[in-house]
């Protein structure tokens, strides 16, 4: 291990944030005296940021659509309408979903789907969007909505012609109380002209983040990892993250980002241009694992909630992460549709037995929260089977009836 090396390591441990440049030096290092030092290092002031009780959620992911008008080079979720499995939820069958997950314990529903133009009800986007949350929590007031990344609110203003403030403005008052901090994949424009040209650049998602920041909305952070992009390019990314915090906390902003998320790419069914390039089905464990420390020692800071996601890395490697500097272990999910259809094979669903029991392994204390992070009671223990309604779909050559 360098003198250099030591001494960012020995920065990180006294409280300095890094600078891009010792954030890419540490994400460089092969040998494996380096990195176990990163290890431990991140593993350390994750214990000194917030403890060592890892958290969960009992949530529910409600996919309403697969249909999308982008074409995104590594998404094997999207369809054509008029394409074998695409799928557009009614409101009869959201409903089932809901009710299933409320009796499974559930406080979240994250709700996303594809950019569907004929997703509309009289004639607009933003009453189609109005009318799922509305739905929601008309009949569960009870559950939070974690719902509409920064690309969907991008797609109801362009659809609409309104401000994104207004979109934001109008999404929360229907029931949204927290937006996913997904479409980010990389916040590197060139990255993303390969990876998402369709997509919202990165100025436009650090607007709307922000933007829902300033009007009360917290939001999640999000690093789709592990395909084309550089070591450079990955600490772009979180030093992007990291200023959008800081003004929030410098602004004395109302809400702010609630964690942050490393999203490995799974390749095994996603367009073969992506996938022929990166030349791997699936994440490569020990790079992601680096990344979660790196993540660590360059957010902690500002961002201390980190969570792994068990769908991509397997439950054991998302419990190998909590060894990394993670802090929570991520939801029930019930159902997961985006990436298992890219061939993950870490599962669409996890009891709260199973997460609490992954916990118990590395001899952690587990605590259930809500999606900020407020500390919940226990849950009840659920039933350890979750059913799995996702085949309930509507021909989808009519709009469904969500109202």
């Amino acid at each position: 291990m360098t003198h250099s090396l030591d001494r960012i390591l020995e920065r990180a441990l006294a409280g300095a944030d890094l600078t891009p440049t010792e954030g890419v030096q540490l994400l460089l290092p092969r040998d494996p005296a380096a990195i176990a030092a990163i290890q431990g290092v991140a593993d350390q002031l994750r214990q000194q940021q917030v403890g060592d009780t890892v958290t969960y959620v009992v949530n529910r992911n409600l996919n309403f659509t697969n249909i999308c008008e982008q074409h995104c080079s590594f998404c094997a979720f999207r369809r054509d309408a008029d394409t074998d499995g695409a799928f557009w939820l009614d409101w009869e069958t959201m409903r089932a979903k809901a009710t299933e997950a409320v009796a499974l314990g559930a406080t979240e529903i994250c709700m996303q789907g594809g950019l569907n133009p004929a997703a509309k009800v009289a004639g607009s986007s933003l009453k189609y969007y109005q009318q799922l949350l509305s739905n929601l929590k008309t009949e569960f007031p009870q559950l939070h909505l974690h719902a509409f990344s920064p690309q969907e609110v991008q797609f109801i203003a362009r659809e609409e012609g309104l401000s994104y403030a207004d979109v934001i403005i109008a999404l929360q008052a229907a029931g949204v109380g927290s937006l996913p901090g997904t479409a980010a994949e990389v916040l590197d424009d060139p990255v993303r002209r390969v990876l998402c040209p369709e997509k919202i650049n990165t100025a436009t998602w650090l607007e709307i983040v922000g933007l829902a920041h300033q009007l009360g909305v917290p939001t999640t952070s999000t690093l789709l990892c592990g395909h084309i992009e550089t070591p450079e390019q990955q600490i772009t990314h979180l030093e992007h993250l990291r200023q959008l915090q800081q003004r929030a906390i410098a602004q004395q902003l109302p809400a702010r980002i609630t964690e942050f998320v490393l999203l490995p790419f799974v390749g095994q069914d996603a367009p073969p241009s992506l996938r022929r390039r990166v030349g791997r089905d699936q994440p490569d464990l020990a790079a992601a694992l680096q990344l979660t420390a790196v993540a660590r020692l360059y957010l902690g800071n500002w961002i201390p909630n980190h969570q792994p996601s068990w769908v991509k890395l397997g439950l054991n490697g998302a419990t190998t992460a909590l060894r990394w500097g993670c802090n929570d272990i991520g939801g029930t999910l019930m159902e997961e549709h985006i990436t298992t259809m890219a061939g993950a094979q870490g599962g669409t669903a996890m009891t709260v037995s199973e997460l609490t029991g992954a916990i118990a392994a590395i001899n952690r204390p587990a605590q259930q929260r809500d999606t900020v992070y407020r500390p919940l009671a226990p849950a009840e223990s659920p039933s350890s089977s979750v059913a799995d309604a996702s085949s309930e779909t509507v021909p989808v050559g009519r709009a469904p009836s969500i109202g």
